[in-house]
């Protein structure tokens, strides 16, 4: 038939419109997919006080944290016992003391029970103020007079002078201000109704975008490239928010403390990201992989027919 008489292909048109509403699709999917992850990790893996306190748990352990807590409770008790101890020699000659019975403390069971006690306490009282709904905002406080009590028995253990005009007050320390509180609130909220909306709606475009394309292969492909990228966006924003917070501490003998509690508390952010890049990218070349073999066997030559030998001819009887 001549080239001039054949039909058009009316298949060709409507694949534009299709390929491109899966493509805007897609990418709004892949978009949502790293700030879903992030909201979750926010609003359920730190509101969870059971989970932190096993989270920071482990903290106990370490070097940098246990000088870190050890500096600040001899330094409170040294501020709380200012006002008996003399400003002279006596409180000179204490204070080494003091500090050393700290940090003698932070390597005993007795403060492993009691980091763990701290940490339920203050996570409770911020997490009980985030939740509040109260148009006021208070600031947050922890009382700190169990664990004096403890240092300073200690002391009277180790039989140190003046250890028993050490007083234990219930004095409230802050742990977050009422404009933190009032600014963190809103931002917990809007984080609560994000960690469900966001991972939906990203999985409900990524589903629609592969139905409406043409080709669902390289709709499954690009998918997963983009969540990929997402992944990995999403590990360099932990290593990026980690120097930002390190670099904004007043106190750099502690910033190795602070960078301990980042790391622990980030640990399931930093394996979901690395989820999502090493399972964007198997997608990607298994979905690469199967388009190749398929194409491999759609330009295969179709196998000769098995040739048989004629029939013989018959015989004519001679006359």
């Amino acid at each position: 038939m001549p080239e001039r008489d054949r039909a058009p292909v009316p298949e060709k048109a409507p694949l534009r419109p299709r390929n491109a509403l899966s493509a805007v699709l897609l990418a709004l999917a892949c978009l949502l997919v790293p700030f879903g992850a992030l909201a979750s990790w926010a609003a359920h893996g730190l509101t969870d006080t059971g989970r932190y306190v096993r989270t920071m748990a482990p903290l106990a352990a370490d070097p940098d944290v246990r000088l870190a807590v050890a500096d600040a409770v001899g330094d409170g008790i040294m501020r709380e016992a200012g006002h008996d101890l003399d400003t002279g020699s006596l409180r000179g000659a204490v204070g080494p003391f003091v500090h050393d019975a700290a940090r003698s403390f932070t390597r005993t069971e007795a403060f492993r029970a009691a980091w763990d006690a701290a940490n339920q306490a203050v996570h409770a009282a911020v997490l009980r103020a985030l939740r509040d709904d109260e148009e006021r905002a208070d600031p947050v406080t922890v009382d700190l007079a169990p664990v004096v009590a403890r240092v300073k028995r200690q002391l009277e253990d180790d039989h140190v002078s003046f250890a028993h005009r050490i007083p234990v007050t219930h004095t409230r320390v802050p742990v977050l201000p009422a404009g933190d509180v009032d600014r963190l609130r809103r931002g917990y909220h809007v984080l609560d109704t994000a960690a469900f909306w966001l991972p939906l709606s990203a999985a409900v475009l990524a589903v629609t975008g592969i139905a409406v394309a043409a080709c669902r292969r390289r709709a499954v492909t690009a998918l997963a490239l983009g969540t990929a990228l997402g992944g990995g966006l999403l590990v360099l924003a932990v290593a990026i928010g980690r120097r930002l917070t390190l670099a904004d501490l007043p106190d750099a003998l502690h910033r190795p403390a602070a960078g301990a509690v980042y790391d622990a508390l980030t640990t399931t952010l930093r394996t979901v990201s690395w989820l999502l890049l090493a399972l964007g990218l198997t997608v990607a070349l298994a979905s690469w992989l199967t388009g190749r073999c398929l194409a491999a066997r759609r330009h295969e030559p179709p196998s000769a027919a098995p040739t048989t030998d004629p029939p013989p001819e018959p015989t004519r009887a001679r006359t």
